[in-house]
């Protein structure tokens, strides 16, 4: 076994130890399918907890979105995200010329499924901030990838903004019903009920 591979196993265990790292699968089956996976955002630990509560199958074909600045700025951080996570960088500081979706859009003509977080930066405790344009535009440029929304709870808890070491407390990830771009729906109102499909499920148990 590969040191990545070990260690994504002991951080998969430490998570659920952590966390419980339940996935409730109420709207569709954990299948392995090309999916996008959007989520609210609340804490540096959102993307392990929606790691962690995947079964072992599905982890190995899907990517997480990291902030390069944040994720890079240690040899730990990145050896983590680009080892274990096989995370696909971000940059948040970009130039007029860059186009922010190109290694999301090379990821996904590779087979890969994403994880990501539509709000852009982490909100607080309520409802999602607004979602930025790239859902949509992955959506139009990939109608054959299935769109999950998915709920995670209680994660602030374990990691809120500004701190770094995790405290103990059971969270969970509910995935929702796939989403998908209607014929001539305008960016605005896909991107509403793409919201409004995440917030469906903070009351579901």
């Amino acid at each position: 076994m590969k040191l990545a591979e070990a260690a994504g196993l002991l951080l998969s265990f430490l998570a659920r130890l952590i966390t419980g790292a339940q996935g409730h699968w109420y709207g569709c089956p954990p299948k392995a399918e090309q999916r996008i996976y959007f989520a609210n955002h609340q804490s540096h630990f959102d993307w392990v907890l929606i790691w962690a509560a995947l079964p072992s199958d599905l982890r190995n074909t899907t990517r997480p979105i990291a902030a390069r600045d944040y994720w890079t700025s240690s040899k730990l951080k990145h050896w983590i995200t680009r080892e274990i996570f096989n995370a696909i960088y971000v940059t948040r500081q970009r130039t007029d010329d860059q186009d922010p979706l190109e290694p999301l859009a090379e990821a996904l003509k590779n087979g890969d499924s994403l994880v990501i977080f539509p709000e852009g930066t982490r909100g607080n405790k309520g409802d999602p901030q607004p979602f930025k344009s790239g859902l949509y535009h992955l959506a139009e440029q990939f109608p054959q990838v299935q769109l999950i929304p998915a709920w995670i709870d209680n994660v602030q808890r374990v990691m809120p903004k500004g701190e770094v070491v995790p405290v103990p407390i059971l969270c969970s990830v509910t995935f929702g019903a796939p989403v998908q771009l209607q014929p001539g729906e305008d960016k605005r109102a896909f991107l509403e009920r793409a919201r409004e499909a995440v917030v469906a499920l903070r009351g579901v148990r």
